[in-house]
């Protein structure tokens, strides 16, 4: 390819970025407040989360994209650019996903822990900030993780909205080059790349968490065998 062309390439890898930064950000945000709101005492406020996440977890992201893009911003008088279009829309779609994480992490945290906080007088925001968060937080990472990637391969639909993302500059270039294979193969790479590095940096994440409420792993320790012990043998 020539620079130009890697130039366009590079251009939608930043953009594809910009968009997985953005809608993760917003797609945490809504994890967190719909799946607490999952486990509120009130049974109206469990009612209107779970209506959210199971509207936005029953449709389609492709379809998401298309509402918010050419059907939402008519009906209030303005235009959202692809690039907050999509963060919208996958921020939104994802985030529902992500709530049943929350959620299902907070319920496994021991009840014993919740009734320690009764009986020291904790609000229920303190029982939440000071007992159930610093527990269920490190369970959520290897989902949320899964969620990541899944967030990263759900960026390439917003292309369909002219957005100059990696897909989509690819997809130029192969009408270009007239090269489907080699550019493709390239783009999976890319992908791939990408993804492992999110692996990577979600792992490490992990780990600290779970080290900062004891739970980190234990490493094994190897204890030589002492000198002249060994089978047959015996201490001169």
């Amino acid at each position: 390819m020539t620079s130009g062309l890697w130039e366009l390439v590079l251009k939608g890898i930043w953009i594809t970025v910009q968009l997985l930064v953005l809608s993760a950000l917003l797609a945490a945000a809504v994890s967190f407040v719909v799946g607490v709101a999952r486990t509120h005492r009130l049974w109206i406020v469990r009612f209107l989360a779970g209506l959210y996440t199971e509207v936005f977890r029953g449709t389609s992201a492709l379809i998401m994209i298309f509402w918010v893009y050419f059907v939402l911003p008519p009906a209030f008088g303005w235009q959202l650019v692809p690039l907050w279009a999509g963060t919208l829309a996958l921020g939104l779609t994802y985030g529902a996903y992500g709530s049943e994480i929350v959620r299902g992490a907070l319920n496994a945290v021991d009840p014993a822990q919740k009734e320690g906080g009764i009986a020291l007088s904790f609000t229920p925001w303190q029982r939440m900030r000071l007992i159930l968060l610093p527990q269920a937080v490190p369970e959520m990472i290897p989902p949320f993780s899964n969620l990541l990637i899944e967030l990263l391969k759900g960026t390439a639909l917003v292309s369909v909205i002219g957005m100059g993302d990696l897909t989509f500059s690819a997809n130029l270039v192969r009408l270009a080059l007239q090269q489907s294979a080699e550019i493709y193969t390239y783009i999976l790479l890319i992908y791939f790349v990408i993804a492992f590095l999110l692996t990577r940096v979600m792992r490490g994440l992990e780990k600290k968490l779970k080290a900062g409420v004891g739970k980190a792993p234990e490493r094994k320790v190897t204890v030589p065998e002492p000198v002249g012990t060994g089978v047959g043998g015996g201490v001169a």
